[in-house]
Formats: C-alpha cells, sequence, structure tokens
C-alpha cells in the first residue's frame, strides 16, 4: 500500500508579501497534485452535487465570510439558521418537539459531542461509576476511540457477525455497572451495513444508559433511500432507546465542509454537552461544542443547501447515487475475482476477493494500481 510521506522543512517567516496572482498561482499550482475529484476520481471525501449547488454554497459562504458563531447574539442571523438546520435535521431523524441540537464542524466533533454528554450525564445521574465505559462495534468509527482518550472513557469493543453488523448478544454479554454509553452505526464506514440499532437500544434502554446512533454517512441519505422504496431498517431517533444521532452536513446534506450536526432526544440532554465558564474576569464564557469561534460560513451555507434542495432535490439526488452504487456493485461481482462483500443499504461499501470466480484478485494492490490514475 501508498503511504502518505509526511514533509519536514524549516520555512522562514515570509519577509515581504506576494501579490495576489503569485499567491493564487502557487496555490493552483499545490492543487493539481491532489486528487481529481472534479473527474470523478475520488471516493467519499468530496460530495459533489453539482454546478449550481456549488455556486450557491460559495456565495452563502461568502455572505457570512467573516461571521462568528460564538456569540450569537451578536450573529442573531447564524443563530437562526443553526436552530432552523437542527429543526429540519430533527424531523428528518425521527425527532420531536423534544429534540435539541448542534451544528458541529464534522462528523468528529459530534461524536466527541456524543461522548462528552454521556460521561457528563453519567457523572450527574451515576455518580458511583468512576471508571465509565461504552460499548460500539470493532467497525464504530476511530472518532470514539479519540473522545475515550479525550474524555477517559474506556472502550469496549464487540466483534461483528458474518454480514459485518455488531453483535447484539456481545453488546448484551458486554454490560456492566461502568457502562454509560451503547453505540451503533447507521452504516458502519468499513462495509456500508447498518447495525441492528433497534436491538441494540433496547439493551442500553433495559439497563438504562444512553444509546448513540452514528449516523454521519447516512443521516442525510438513508432517509431519502428508505422513500424511494428501498429496505432500510430504523436506526434514528424515533427508535426506542436511542438518545442521540449524528449526521454530516457535508457528506449527502451537499452542504460545505466543515458541517454536522449532533442530535439528542431532550433538550435536557444536550446540557450535559455545554461548557460556561462565569468565573473568568473577562465575563461569562459559553460554548456549545469543542470549539471557540464556530465560522459562520459553513453554518450558513447547510441552511442554504437544505432550503434550495428541500426533499424533492435529495430525494433526486439520493436516486442518481443509489443508481450508479447498483451499478458499481454490478460491475464489482461480474469482475472475475472480486466481489461486495457485504449488503449494504446505502451507497458505501467494501470490495473483496472472490477466489470463486477466479483467481482471486488482491483488492490492496487493486487499490494501489487504482490509485495511480486519480
Amino acid at each position: 500500500m501508498n503511504h502518505v510521506k509526511l514533509l519536514r522543512m524549516t520555512l522562514p517567516f515570509p519577509s515581504t508579501g506576494k501579490s495576489k496572482d503569485e499567491v493564487l498561482a502557487a496555490m493552483r499550482a499545490a492543487r493539481d497534485h491532489d486528487v481529481q475529484w472534479q473527474k470523478g476520481r475520488a471516493f467519499s471525501l468530496v460530495y459533489h452535487a453539482g454546478k449550481e449547488v456549488d455556486d450557491l454554497l460559495k456565495e452563502a459562504s461568502l455572505l457570512f465570510f467573516s461571521e462568528n458563531g460564538l456569540n450569537p447574539t451578536a450573529f442573531p442571523s447564524l443563530r437562526k439558521f443553526e436552530t432552523e438546520i437542527v429543526s429540519m435535521a430533527a424531523s428528518l431523524l425521527g425527532g420531536d418537539d423534544n429534540a435539541a441540537g448542534t451544528v458541529t464542524s464534522g462528523g468528529t466533533e459530534s461524536l466527541l459531542m456524543a461522548v462528552k454528554t454521556a460521561r457528563d450525564w453519567a457523572r450527574k445521574n451515576r455518580p458511583e461509576i468512576k471508571h465509565p465505559e461504552m460499548i460500539l462495534p470493532i467497525t464504530a468509527h476511530p472518532a470514539f476511540e479519540k473522545a475515550a482518550e479525550y474524555f477517559g472513557v474506556k472502550t469496549v469493543y464487540i466483534p461483528v457477525w458474518a454480514d459485518y453488523r455488531a453483535d447484539v448478544d456481545a453488546a448484551r454479554k458486554a454490560v456492566t455497572t461502568n457502562t454509560i454509553l451503547m453505540i451503533g452505526s447507521a452504516p458502519a464506514y468499513p462495509h456500508g451495513v447498518v447495525d441492528p440499532i433497534r436491538e441494540l437500544a433496547a439493551i442500553a434502554q433495559e439497563h438504562g444508559i444512553l444509546f448513540h446512533t452514528d449516523a454521519c454517512v447516512g443521516g442525510f441519505m438513508l432517509p431519502f433511500v428508505r422513500k424511494l422504496g428501498y429496505p432500510v431498517p430504523d436506526f434514528d431517533l424515533s427508535v426506542s432507546g436511542v438518545t442521540s444521532i449524528s449526521a454530516d452536513l457535508h457528506k449527502y446534506g451537499y452542504a460545505a465542509k466543515g458541517a454536522s450536526v449532533i442530535l439528542y432526544k431532550t433538550a435536557e440532554l444536550r446540557r450535559h454537552q455545554m461548557f460556561v465558564s462565569i468565573n473568568w474576569p473577562g465575563g461569562i464564557y459559553p460554548s456549545p461544542s469543542m470549539g471557540g469561534t464556530r465560522p459562520g460560513a459553513p453554518i450558513a451555507a447547510a441552511w442554504a443547501v437544505m432550503n434550495y434542495l428541500g426533499e424533492s432535490g435529495y430525494l433526486e439526488l439520493t436516486d442518481l447515487v443509489m443508481k450508479a452504487t447498483r451499478r458499481l456493485q454490478d460491475g464489482v461481482n461480474a469482475t472475475p475475482g472480486l466481489k461486495v462483500v457485504s449488503n449494504p443499504e446505502m451507497s458505501v461499501f467494501a470490495i473483496g476477493s472472490n477466489p470463486s470466480t477466479g483467481s482471486g484478485l488482491d483488492v490492496y494492490s487493486l487499490a494501489d494500481e487504482l490509485t495511480k490514475h486519480n
């Protein structure tokens, strides 16, 4: 496999400035070495909905280029946008009038907030727990491991079944008196399959602990996939026992980077996410998420694209993506030595070796060869 090489160099601070043309030319030259996503050479890193959407995102971003969501009293427009984004996302993802949430910088921050919230919820509601644990499948996103390291929560990993979905029996056995949170993915990134959220959340509810659905990839696609008639298992806030869910706006929400939402079943639960400093000489300092300064441009662009596309626009894009996915999967399965290794609900899937239809191709070598054509 090819590995990215980190370059170390000493670069002095510029003694004089360069012209605008020189600066932009250098940036364009550097970009020439990037993956050519405009030519369809990238999977997952860029979610492109067409020139019209791009133009809207750029214009909306520029309108709020300098605004800072840290202070909603100074910028009530951003407060309006964020409140409405959260409300629209909650209505899409099974929330009711009690749901609450926050726009974050991306899926990792949303997952960090879910774990931080669970930890602080447990401090209040389960103070006897001194060494909190969370249960998650081995296919869960590494951001949970990062959150565990940041917030002092132990990760307890469970295996997956042969279909790559979380093993419910293993999850049940993993619960201890220290468990504060369980996690399932919709879908899990490695194989594109949705974990048995209803069954997992029922275990969490039985033990009086929190449950988070990581729908960072699927949150703004699975509801539309279902509306198009494809089978999609229950996964969102409408599921009994699910207490929070994350969904990335900058993926299949087609918003500008970086934007995600973290949603909670109740505003009371979201309070555990918040940070407030009241003894600072500079005054009261509240912060809803990891960042202090919160760029206004991604919030504004997300609001713009959600209102621009609406349900009809998202359905149209989802239909195109699912049809393209089926063509890709058919092509993989028709290639001797290859197969789609799971039965995914949406557009994320894994390719594996299939010796039964040929010699069995080495998918890692195949990936290297494909990378050369980017």
